[in-house]
């Protein structure tokens, strides 16, 4: 995630320094042999001093926007600005002996080191308050997109599972397989049942076991068969480790749908699909048989699914169209990226 870099405006910068510098001043004021050069070179030196620290400081904090975020402060960075301001209050400190040659350096020397350390530390963990403000505000406006991009792929999802054409076509086969005294209506019937309780109990996880997919798989299947009969042949070649490892779900049945929602089906030319694994990922394959295209066809499936790897995975599904074979890669997800 891109962390958002710290900006303090250049007028900011300059209005502070020049108050803080007339604020070290104050005290020479109440002095009862008030010296207006000694005050003006005092008020001088601080605002340099601090307009100086200001940058650093900025800059110093600008370079973690590179690194991991981290909520602790940089005690290297905090050392690093306390030494720096050190060294420039010291440069400082001569200059100031120099203008002013009268005043005893020691005790002044101690004094614009001490006030140099003060304001570094203010100006420093202000700054690192500030950033940690501005990345928080950019994580949560973040997580909230996120969100709002979930909750419209699972609104997709949903949409999808539930589709009436689905449903208006299985009911429609169920009438004519009872009409005409079919056995495998019951079965037709229970699996029907299942699909839908597989989607009511599945919605609320973000993965299931690829096994528990196959299931889903397998009764959308026996649906479909019932309609095209012999329109399309399914092969099945992912072993046991592979079943054991996380999908989203409805994600091979959505992937499935689509082969034979955007191909020809029919006995004269059936329609090959294929459930393989390779190169540490579920493959599903088919070749293009496509129906007239769709203009209304979004890809909305595809795009649903790309969607919920990229948050879950933070990776992208592989989408392979050579003009004779189309292929959907998924990456395998363990079970210790869920956890």
């Amino acid at each position: 995630m891109k962390k958002t870099a710290l900006k303090i405006s250049h007028a900011t910068i300059w209005i502070s320094s020049i108050v803080l510098g007339l604020l070290s001043s104050v005290p020479q004021i109440a002095e009862h042999h008030f010296n207006v050069a000694e005050a003006a070179v005092n008020a001088g030196l601080t605002a340099t001093f601090a307009v100086l620290m200001w940058y650093f400081n900025i800059f110093m904090l600008s370079r973690r926007a590179d690194k991991p975020r981290q909520q602790s402060i940089s005690y290297w960075n905090l050392i690093s600005s306390l030494l720096f301001g050190l060294v420039v209050m010291l440069g400082l400190a001569c200059i100031q002996q120099l203008i002013l040659s009268h005043i005893n350096f020691g005790p002044v020397m101690l004094m614009v080191e001490v006030r140099g350390i003060l304001i570094n530390l203010v100006f420093y963990m202000f700054l690192h308050l500030l950033q940690q403000n501005y990345e928080n505000q950019h994580v949560s406006m973040e997580l909230e997109r996120i969100k709002s991009d979930n909750l419209s792929a699972q609104y997709e999802l949903l949409k999808q599972q539930v589709n009436p054409h689905f449903l208006f076509n299985s009911l429609n086969t169920l009438k004519a397989m009872v009409e005409s005294g079919e056995e495998e209506s019951v079965d037709f019937i229970i699996k029907l049942s299942n699909f839908y309780r597989f989607t009511l109990e599945s919605r609320k996880l973000d993965l299931i076991h690829v096994k528990e997919e196959m299931e889903i798989l397998n009764a959308y299947l026996f649906l479909q068969k019932a309609r095209f009969e012999d329109g399309f042949t399914f092969k099945n070649t992912l072993g046991e480790k592979t079943l054991g490892t996380l999908i989203p779900p409805f994600t091979l049945q959505l992937l499935v749908e689509n082969c034979i929602k955007h191909n020809v089906v029919s006995l004269e030319k059936p329609l090959h699909i294929t459930i393989y694994e390779e190169d540490d990922k579920i493959v599903v394959e088919n070749p293009i048989q496509q129906k007239t295209k769709d203009p209304h066809s979004l890809g909305v499936g595809l795009k649903n699914i790309d969607l919920r790897y990229s948050h879950l995975l933070h990776q992208h599904i592989e989408i392979i169209d050579d003009g004779k074979v189309f292929q959907i890669k998924l990456p395998l997800i363990y079970e210790y990226h869920h956890h």
